[in-house]
């Protein structure tokens, strides 16, 4: 959070619409792909000057712009200025900090998703912002820059011509990038599933400190995924009820089974979350039970040696007229005596299941 803040705090003092990068740059070089298509024609192509992608503006096909890094300002600004699209929008396109959200501004729509993805070096969750901007004939996304996204398998279906995506309209390539993002949450779930059923399995053997610290980065990992996905189901719920023209009442269906995805997700999430609470409370209570366990065989030890320290107290006395201090066997006599009244002792500990 003060980091977010940190960044926040950059464009303090300018007026709204001011084009700043608020994030982490993640690569030297900003990568755009253009995929032009229509159910008889395909084109793919990298582009190297953002000039080139505006000779597909008016085109009848429907064109899915890909720029995959938001550090250099002027290509966002400068698609905007091609499309006609609000400077607000460019502006939060440039922070990475936006909260998933739909802005419909009649001509086009405005969406704002996190894509996750789990660190191969760490195993922990990350986050990538994306942008969709969609309009009548195209599908403008914008990623950080993070290696590799979810999106392979629409690319894939729009090269070799399967499934419907080629045979539709924008809102269907909208919609199936979505449901990229959406379907890759249940792989996300998975892993931390079976992350949260190993720390159980470690909770009960072995409750270490390193088990707590654990369960403190999994409990964060839980409130950065609900933040990431809760506000997912207003933007769904929105798309679905096709109140935009740009939306066909065809595509508010597969819409409908992504909202009942999502809060899928969320449920699943809410799961997680009680889990992490419920393995935190087990921590607990574990460390208090070994620690009375370990209070109560100091106890009997304690309460062993009473009898025996009164016996050895009484005959530390120094009075002379004390007839067994002058008995042969008296130090052997009181040496027995302890170790029976200690042998009785355990016996009647054992007997009360104490031991």
């Amino acid at each position: 959070m003060p980091e977010l803040i940190k960044k926040r705090s950059r464009k303090a003092g300018l007026p709204p619409g001011s084009l700043i990068h608020i994030g982490d740059k993640k690569k030297e070089e900003v990568k755009i792909t253009v995929i032009d298509y229509d159910e008889g024609s395909f084109q793919e192509k990298a582009i190297a000057e953002i000039q080139e992608c505006f000779t597909f503006k008016d085109k009848p096909t429907v064109t899915w712009i890909n720029v995959d890094g938001i550090h250099k300002v002027e290509i966002p600004e400068k698609l905007g200025e091609c499309y006609g699209f609000h400077p607000l929008i460019i502006e939060d396109i440039l922070n990475s900090d936006q909260r998933p959200k739909m802005e419909d501004f009649g001509d086009y729509i405005y969406i704002v998703l996190k894509m996750l993805n789990l660190d191969s070096r760490t195993n922990n969750i990350i986050s990538e912002q994306i942008s969709l901007i969609l309009g009548p004939n195209f599908v403008i996304s914008f990623q950080e820059g993070h290696e590799g996204d979810v999106f392979n398998p629409v690319r894939e279906r729009l090269r070799t011509g399967k499934g419907k995506t080629r045979k539709m309209g924008a809102d269907y390539l909208a919609y199936s990038l979505i449901d990229s993002i959406v379907d890759n949450y249940f792989i996300i779930l998975e892993k931390l599933g079976e992350k949260i059923e190993f720390l159980e399995e470690r909770l009960v053997t072995n409750p270490t400190g390193n088990v707590l610290r654990e369960i403190h980065s999994l409990k964060r990992e839980m409130l950065f995924l609900r933040k990431s996905v809760w506000p997912l189901r207003e933007v769904i719920s929105a798309m679905a009820k096709g109140e935009s023209a740009l939306i066909h009442p065809s595509t508010g269906i597969y819409l409908r089974d992504i909202y009942d995805h999502t809060i899928h997700v969320v449920d699943t999430i809410e799961t997680f979350r009680d889990m992490v609470s419920g393995m935190l409370d087990i921590y607990l209570s574990s460390i208090s039970n070994r620690m009375n366990a370990v209070m109560k065989v100091l106890t009997i030890i304690a309460t062993i040696f009473m009898p025996l320290t009164f016996l050895a107290g009484v005959y530390g006395m120094n009075f002379k007229h004390m007839p067994e201090l002058e008995w042969k066997f008296g130090y052997p006599m009181i040496v027995v005596v302890m170790l029976i009244v200690a042998v009785i002792m355990l016996f009647f500990f054992r007997k009360k299941k104490w031991l």
